[in-house]
């Protein structure tokens, strides 16, 4: 299987455009030009928390999956990476109107989207996405790499690390030798979402990564969305927890945790998230 990666933009779902990679899967016959493979899965893989669509770990995986057979749109989610935008305006409900651009947009770049992968941040919002949209006949996987099981836990974490944030309205934490604009609105509307509520009304198969060791989100959440998952009463899906012994929450220690990832989250959505 060949790939074909462009760059593209599209109107975000808070008023700016979005810079995106398409890393998508072709075939070529003899006298052919490169076209879309037929019926290939189509996700959107959205980021963590400060992170963009050229972190290597999601480089790696969105290309890796491509080789493999399936199509996907990264993108940059409001004020990160080449999109437009303010970060410090942002906040969770912001981020599910950009996933929900991007799935508009992949829509009629890619076909009908049919699976959802987020990592840390984006995984709580491809979560919720995939709960609050349970009537889309066109989603059918779910893939999450060390997700949260709540958003209140980084708001308070972001509360803790600058004082100021509460009680100026703005303070500034340092994250990944970045300084950002953390603002009150900011962690206000992250304590305004009930994901856990929101995670037991999931009916599409779900499939975690998440590492023991993890010391950004820890390996407790996982075991939380696992609970939540298995014990509601309206999922026909056993979810999956695949546990990547040893690799940090940005899976940079261990180059082959990235091949072990994309390979078994390609079988994942093969098997669950084919277009019809």
């Amino acid at each position: 299987m060949k790939r074909k990666s462009y760059r593209v933009s599209f109107p975000g779902g808070n008023g700016y455009d979005l810079a995106g990679i398409v890393d998508r899967p072709t075939h070529t016959g003899d006298d052919r030009e490169p076209s879309l493979a037929e019926n290939a899965p189509v996700a959107i893989f959205s980021h963590c928390f400060t992170c963009n669509k050229d972190l290597k770990a999601i480089v790696r995986i969105s290309r890796a999956l491509s080789d493999l057979g399936v199509n996907v749109l990264r993108y940059d989610m409001t004020g990160l990476g080449g999109s437009g935008g303010n970060f410090a305006e942002t906040n969770f409900s912001s981020n599910q109107a950009d996933l929900v651009a991007a799935i508009r947009f992949a829509n009629a770049e890619l076909g009908p989207v049919t699976a959802l992968i987020g990592h840390s941040f984006g995984g709580a919002v491809s979560l919720a996405h995939a709960a609050q949209n349970n009537n889309d006949p066109n989603i059918k996987a779910l893939v999450t790499l060390a997700a949260p099981s709540d958003t209140q836990h980084l708001a308070n974490l972001l509360s803790q690390r600058d004082p100021d944030i509460e009680k100026l309205g703005v303070g500034k934490v340092t994250i990944g030798g970045i300084t950002w604009d953390i603002t009150k609105q900011m962690i206000d509307d992250f304590r305004t979402h009930d994901l856990t509520g929101l995670i037991p009304t999931i009916k599409v198969p779900t499939l975690l990564f998440h590492s023991p060791t993890d010391t950004t989100v820890n390996f407790d959440h996982a075991l939380r969305i696992m609970g939540l998952l298995q014990n509601a009463p309206e999922n026909p899906h056993v979810p999956s927890l695949v546990a990547l012994n040893g690799a940090d929450h940005l899976l940079v220690n261990e180059p082959a945790d990235l091949t072990f990832v994309a390979e078994t989250t390609a079988a994942f959505l093969s098997r669950h998230a084919r277009m019809s």
